[in-house]
């Protein structure tokens, strides 16, 4: 299992940033919400989906992480420089904190939903997840915490596009003020 930081120093292709992480406790919202603008990148990130090249990294781009105090998921949402979702991208997670600094980590659990803007969802990496409960990385409660994540976003979150980006938009207005 990795530990991913909503720092993103991972994504060693953002060369310049400026990022704002909120803790947020409000009656429709508890955890963190993090804002990146990415300023500066050495390549522009193109992924391929069923097909298509989506830019989800460049300079002028905005990447709002949400991560709920009570979810075993993260959402990322992927802003292209005119401030349009050009994606989410879900990560499943085991768990959650911060780190010395202050700032939230979690440990994905291989599953991942992306979802585009038209409403299409699609499953990446379960495979990935498989893989690990076959060579012990992770325990069957943690494959099914991942798999019963999945599903509770789709049939619940994610059933509703409109309201879907609503509380997007909702929890970037909590770190823009």
């Amino acid at each position: 299992m990795k530990r991913k930081s909503l720092s993103y120093q991972a994504w060693s292709c953002i060369t310049r940033k400026n990022q704002q992480i909120r803790q947020i406790h409000v009656q429709t919202f508890s955890g963190y919400i993090s804002l990146i603008q990415i300023q500066e990148v050495s390549e522009p990130q193109i992924w391929n989906f069923k097909g298509e090249e989506i830019i989800v990294c460049q300079e002028g781009y905005q990447w709002l992480s949400i991560l709920p105090a009570d979810g075993s998921y993260c959402i990322t949402a992927m802003f292209n420089q005119h401030r349009q979702i050009v994606l989410w991208y879900i990560d499943m997670i085991a768990a959650q904190g911060t780190d010395t600094e202050g700032i939230p980590w979690f440990d994905d659990l291989y599953l991942d939903l992306i979802v585009r803007p038209d409403g299409t969802i699609l499953e990446d990496d379960r495979d990935e997840l498989e893989e690990a409960l076959r060579q012990g990385d992770i325990t069957w409660q943690q494959f099914e915490l991942a798999d019963r994540t999945c599903r509770n976003l789709k049939e619940g979150l994610l059933s509703d596009l409109e309201s879907f980006q609503s509380f997007t938009y909702q929890c970037k207005s909590f770190i823009i003020e």
